[in-house]
């Protein structure tokens, strides 16, 4: 490396602590002036190129005063996590390995740390032994994921190979979901060709959650998706007596469980998801509550050799010589970057303990917002069992002009949402950055705003 890519470097490393060290004093929302000068990027593609130094310039100059503070202590407008100290420069390190993680003869290293981490993760949840896993994008791909081996079990049941064959002349796969389940899990289904119209829904309880007696006869190949972690409520479906029930009538059981599989991690909170580990599948994402950097989710499912039956693929070029497990042969991806690097870090830094306090300290912080937002008047909508709040400032317009002036503030960002009918706005907390001064600053302009929108 010469000289000037060394000062590069070091350059893009002041810009970004810089950045970081920023966050707490910010408004959350992008600076306005910002947003509209983004119209300087719009030039036609030069002849000749810009010199690295003056392009990280322009970068750092016209983009970071427009992003929005998502990696801060007080973004709750998604359930997005910011980035562990540990994982971020885990993470610059791992982009200058520049490793391909497809194979472990080709890169044993950082396949060596994947292995590691599934290990780990294994053991946190309580997942049966054998449990296979893969390093995904998120949770989208995690369902995808998870889902295809499901499909690739249940026709093989019957004697079909449907990545031989495909669908057409398959038998039909009966595919059951609660009425409140993500639209990444349906995203995912209409990609697998199982549709996303001729699927079972499930009634559901006040929390949105599956009722227990909602399941109805299953007959043949079936996928039963159940959900830990409603968007709205945090609630879950009743995962033990659903997974029972199933598994009585031959079903194969999916978790999506993109932010409430962790609750696994907590004592407190790991009732929640009691019967967990008796699924077959499960889905998460890390660059949630694990607070790793995008994209990082994970996919894990009890028949290995379902998901490589699913997943793998071979050539000639391609080395295989290798008792070790081939990253390649459990995802969709051949080529992809070194996502367990992160995990493996954010894991070792925190521990086991840490990484239930960080979710136990999320959760008490939603429910000092819910208590805050009561006391003043406000109605919350959800039991608030997990890390997030749904409230209720008046009337829909109401609501709506609260959010707005909210977001105009810039204390914190929350977003809108229509749950059951009502017009609210939702609070996800699950940055470990998030302290209780964050919720107190937060909850006094999250009342400010209201009162000034006449809630």
């Amino acid at each position: 490396m010469n000289d000037s890519t060394s000062a590069l470097l070091q350059d893009a490393a002041q810009r970004a602590i810089r950045y970081l060290q920023g966050l707490p004093a910010r408004a959350v929302r992008p600076d306005p002036a910002a947003v509209a000068a983004l119209s300087r990027l719009d030039l036609p593609l030069p002849q000749n190129g810009l010199p690295a130094d003056q392009l990280l310039a322009l970068l750092d100059e016209a983009v970071s005063p427009a992003t929005m503070a998502m990696a801060g202590p007080r973004f709750f407008g998604f359930v997005i996590g910011g980035a562990l100290p540990a994982t971020m420069a885990a993470n610059w390190l791992a982009t200058a390995w520049d490793q391909n993680t497809a194979l472990y003869p080709v890169t044993p290293g950082v396949s060596h740390l994947e292995q590691v981490a599934l290990d780990w993760l294994r053991d946190l949840f309580a997942l049966p032994a054998g449990t296979a896993g893969a390093f995904v994008t998120g949770a989208t791909l995690a369902n995808f994921t998870a889902l295809a081996a499901a499909r690739h079990a249940v026709l093989a049941r019957t004697g079909w190979s449907v990545e031989a064959d495909g669908l057409f002349g398959a038998p039909p796969i009966q595919v059951l979901i609660g009425e409140e389940a993500h639209p990444t899990l349906l995203k995912s289904l209409g990609l697998l060709g199982l549709g996303r119209t001729r699927l079972t829904r499930l009634p559901v309880d006040a929390q949105g959650c599956i009722r227990a007696d909602a399941l109805p006869p299953l007959r043949g190949p079936t996928i039963l998706c159940l959900q830990a972690g409603n968007i709205h409520s945090g609630g879950s479906d009743p995962l033990r007596s659903l997974c029972n029930a199933a598994h009585q009538a031959g079903a194969w059981v999916h978790v999506d469980g993109a932010f409430g599989l962790w609750a696994a991690v907590s004592p407190r909170h790991a009732a929640l998801v009691d019967g967990l580990p008796l699924a077959d599948s499960w889905a998460t994402d890390a660059h949630k509550w694990l607070n790793v950097p995008y994209d990082s989710g994970l996919a894990f499912v009890r028949d290995a050799h379902a998901l490589a039956a699913s997943m793998s693929i071979s050539a000639e070029y391609l080395p295989r010589e290798s008792d070790q497990r081939m990253p390649a042969d459990y995802t969709p991806e051949l080529s992809r970057r070194a996502r367990g690097v992160e995990v493996w870090a954010a894991l070792l830094s925190l521990g086991r303990s840490g990484l239930a306090e960080l979710i136990e300290r999320n959760c008490a912080q939603a429910r000092r917002f819910a208590d805050g937002l009561r006391a003043a008047g406000f109605e919350v909508l959800n039991e608030v069992v997990l890390n997030q709040v749904v409230v209720c400032f008046g009337n829909a317009d109401t609501t709506l002009r609260a959010i707005a002036s909210l977001q105009a503030d810039g204390t914190c960002w929350c977003g809108s949402t229509v749950w059951r009918g009502r017009t609210a706005m939702r609070i996800s907390v699950c940055n470990w950055s998030t302290t209780d001064e964050d919720v107190e600053r937060s909850l006094a302009a999250m009342i400010r705003c209201a009162r000034q929108a006449g809630a």
